[in-house]
């Protein structure tokens, strides 16, 4: 064995001690007693999976100065997050074989973690779906407009999902019906106003559509960020081929109480009222909510100071997620089962990967955690481009030690490996 680790695991939904045993970075033993030329004991720490973010605009290549591969890579890595899926509206848009290509070899050139890439489906390469299925992780789909996004047409979705399902891929698919939005389209002063022209009704009518055209399909069709308590109240009797995702940004904001610096928290669907929000989380702890994605989409401090109207939508969280969701594990709001579940075992099994959980045969990705009091998170201890965060002053818990592939990638608050480390796991997926 090339390194063993010895720590209190998570495993089987209970917390034991022993070691994990890793050569050529697969996990090949779990038992009490291990050891190796290279032996880590990290006492009474936790040993827990690496966290996986399906949802990550990490704007490279195109809008490098909000963010890179590499920057947005990093953060990820202090995060806990040792894989991450990168979405396809970029300059270019990844919607052509060739702009994966160009955009794999990118990414595999920066990133600190390993990722995949999904592919952009537009009305105009509904015929060329099956030929991008080999350089992507899965597929997205935008049914309203957002930032940077590549719109398909309504009466496209069943064709599109058809296709995609051919591939036995993964599509997401960003929930807003954009002939709804289109028809509360104003002008916006404050996050009052964006609710008001981003009303639940536009998610409503999209789920609505999402869940009539899954109905027969046997590939899963993922849900990205839910934000109202009306979709979700429609999603508790869905099609087994449907999963849900939410971000921490709808879990932990309330759009009455945000007073100050409102255009940070501006962003697409809009963050909406504490019961919402309080359904949400009712949907996280019950289980009818899958995934727990950031949608890290980061925009420079200079943007987001324009006037609300003009401010682009989107917010950074890819290193505050897990951190975040740590601390209210311990503040017993949260169970470690359904957070393991949302960050890293459910995410595994819908993007195919051997990842997510410590077992003999998988990824040897991993957190070291202790697991004390949160601390307030401070803005300036973040490594993403964009230099600010919305979750300032919130209680984290952030990994002391990251693994990837059993190799050691952070450690001390210093990253260990170089960019590059991070390879594609999309491309051959299944």
């Amino acid at each position: 064995m090339d390194l063993t680790i010895e720590g209190t695991l998570y495993r089987n939904g209970a917390f034991e001690q022993g070691c994990l045993g890793v050569e050529n970075g697969k996990i090949v033993a779990i038992k009490k007693i291990l050891k190796a030329d290279r032996h880590l004991n990290v006492g009474g720490s936790l040993l827990l999976p690496a966290g996986i973010d399906m949802h990550v605009h990490f704007r490279d290549p195109g809008f490098t100065a909000k963010e890179n591969f590499s920057t947005g890579s990093l953060s990820a890595a202090f995060g806990g997050i040792s894989c991450v899926c990168d979405m396809p509206n970029t300059d270019p848009q990844t919607s052509t074989v060739e702009a994966l290509m160009e955009k794999t070899k990118l990414a595999s050139a920066k990133s600190y973690v390993d990722f995949g890439l999904y592919a952009g489906v537009t009305d105009e390469n509904l015929g060329r779906l099956r030929e991008l299925s080999t350089s992507c992780i899965g597929y997205k789909i935008y049914l309203g407009s957002s930032t940077h996004s590549l719109q398909l047409s309504s009466q496209n979705l069943g064709v599109a999902l058809r296709e995609t399902a051919r591939t036995k891929k993964i599509t997401l698919v960003h929930a807003e019906d954009e002939r709804c939005l289109k028809t509360h389209q104003d002008t916006e002063k404050n996050l009052i106003d964006h609710v008001r022209c981003r009303p639940a009704e536009c998610e409503e009518a999209a789920v609505r559509h999402v869940i009539t055209e899954t109905t027969h399909l046997s590939s899963t069709v993922h849900l990205c960020h839910v934000s109202s308590c009306e979709a979700l109240e429609m999603l508790n009797s869905r099609p087994k081929s449907l999963t849900v995702g939410v971000t921490p940004h709808h879990l932990f904001f309330d759009v009455h109480k945000i007073s100050s610096n409102q255009t940070y928290y501006k962003v697409n669907p809009p963050i909406r009222s504490s019961f919402d929000k309080d359904a949400l989380w009712t949907g996280v702890v019950s289980g009818v909510i899958d995934v727990c994605e950031s949608d890290h989409a980061p925009h420079t401090l200079e943007e987001k100071q324009r006037e609300f109207n003009d401010a682009p939508s989107g917010l950074p969280g890819v290193e505050t997620m897990y951190p975040l969701l740590l601390a209210t594990v311990k503040k017993e709001r949260l169970s470690f089962a359904r957070l393991l579940s949302l960050l890293c075992e459910r995410p595994a099994q819908l993007l195919n990967l051997p990842k997510g959980r410590l077992e003999v045969g998988l990824d040897a990705d991993l957190i070291v955690v202790d697991f004390k009091q949160p601390e307030p998170l401070k803005a300036e201890q973040l490594h993403s481009k964009c230099g600010w965060t919305p979750f300032k002053g919130f209680p984290v818990i952030m990994p002391s030690r990251v693994f990837i592939r059993g190799e050691l990638v952070i450690e001390n608050h210093e990253v260990l490996v170089k960019q590059g480390f991070g390879y594609n796991i999309g491309a051959a997926q299944p």
